[in-house]
């Protein structure tokens, strides 16, 4: 009795564990595959790291830096997020001689840049965090 036990277990196990190497193939898969709107000539984006929430609505993964970007609620922004926390124009990124700078754009709620409250336009980094409402990105610039 003891024995049939012990392999049963052996096998929900062995199962458990092929499930979750499965899952995590599964995840690195679709962090690749959403990694594809990032053309290899632009290596400046910014990537979404983290939701407050689970919020209601859709947004990408990464979106590509041109040249400026901005980031609200109006349609008419680079960046759409129908955030309720999130101005019409929240902030915005312009790049200058190859340096990008983050700028609040009045926003109601504040622009964050690794935790503190930006008040005039800021240098970016490679690393940078960006908070606006209740999402979070990473700026990457390889």
């Amino acid at each position: 009795m003891y024995n049939i036990l012990a392999i049963l277990f052996k096998y929900i196990f062995i199962i458990i564990i092929y499930l979750f190497i499965f899952s995590i193939i599964r995840l690195i898969y679709l962090d690749i595959r959403s990694m594809e709107g990032i053309s290899s000539d632009n290596r400046v984006y910014l990537k979404l790291i983290n939701r407050k929430e689970s919020l209601p609505y859709k947004i990408k993964e990464y979106y590509s830096i041109d040249k400026n970007i901005t980031l609200g609620r109006n349609n008419q922004n680079n960046i759409v997020v129908k955030d309720p926390f999130i101005s019409k124009k929240h902030f915005q990124i312009i790049e200058d001689e190859g340096e990008y700078y983050l700028e609040d754009l009045n926003s109601a709620n504040g622009t964050h840049l690794n935790g503190d409250k930006i008040f005039d336009a800021m240098q970016l980094e490679d690393g940078d965090i960006i908070r606006a409402g209740q999402i979070e990105f990473l700026f990457v610039n390889r």
